[in-house]
């Protein structure tokens, strides 16, 4: 069931979304060559902690995972799309790092994700993860009042598509609020016209995630979690918590 967000609401939202956006910041800052996946994790869990936030990810099972989430960030390199389970692995220059991240305050949930690479960029990295910022910037202006959920998934797909990057079916965005995923699935990629009819004060988390090597395939690692690229090739992945208002988009993930 899709649930509709009162104003009151939507401020409570921005508040856990200001967390999530503390986090991330805070997450990369620490990021550099040398630094252990879980390093980040603590330096995320501090600020949730000092927030007096916490964490919709850890202990989190959904159907498919064989056990429950360790941490309170995503931390996917390289070929990792998303779900990477912080380990001891040292970040090296030149990694390309996404780190997923959600908070909750007083009940209402906020997740936002961002990717970045660790010392020297290749020029190939920043092009993908320019093109999945615009995917995500393209998914949030067509989030409007009257829209479909089918706007949305086209608009960011069609980024995608025309980049040559591929697109992984069965993940995407969708509905938060109390809970950090709920009704209504937000594809990244899909027809326009279809699907659920945007309202004010409906909430979604938008986040586009490309795959550089063109194909869809991917594949889940032995930790149960992470979801690799079945060719090898690098992945980003970019997150925001949007309210859909009569004003317009708001990004409640915003620091």
């Amino acid at each position: 069931m899709v649930e509709i967000k009162t104003d009151t609401s939507l401020e409570a939202m921005r508040v856990a979304g200001r967390v999530v956006a503390d986090a991330l910041a805070a997450a990369r800052a620490a990021a550099a060559p040398g630094t252990r996946l879980t390093e980040l994790d603590e330096v995320a869990r501090a600020v949730l902690r000092d927030a007096g936030a916490t964490s919709p990810f850890l202990g989190y099972r959904p159907s498919f995972a064989p056990t429950p989430f360790p941490a309170v960030i995503c931390a996917s390199v390289n070929d990792a799309i998303v779900h990477g389970v912080p380990n001891d692995y040292r970040l090296r220059d030149g990694d390309l790092v996404s780190l997923d991240c959600g908070a909750v305050v007083d009940g209402w949930a906020g997740d936002a994700a961002t990717s970045f690479a660790v010392g020297t960029e290749r020029p190939e990295d920043r092009r993908l993860m320019e093109t999945t910022q615009r995917a995500l910037a393209a998914g949030i202006a067509a989030a409007v009042v009257g829209a479909r959920i089918g706007d949305v998934s086209h608009a960011i797909g069609s980024v995608g598509r025309a980049a040559g990057y591929g697109i992984p079916e069965d993940f995407g965005g969708h509905g938060i609020g109390r809970a950090m995923h709920e009704d209504p699935a937000v594809p990244n990629d899909g027809r326009p016209g279809r699907g659920f009819v945007l309202r004010h004060g409906l909430v979604i988390a938008i986040e586009p995630m490309f795959l550089a090597g063109g194909g869809n395939g991917y594949t889940t690692a032995p930790d149960g979690w992470t979801l690799r690229t079945l060719d090898g090739s690098r992945a980003a992945h970019f997150e925001h918590t949007v309210a859909v208002t009569d004003e317009g988009p708001r990004i409640l993930t915003l620091p």
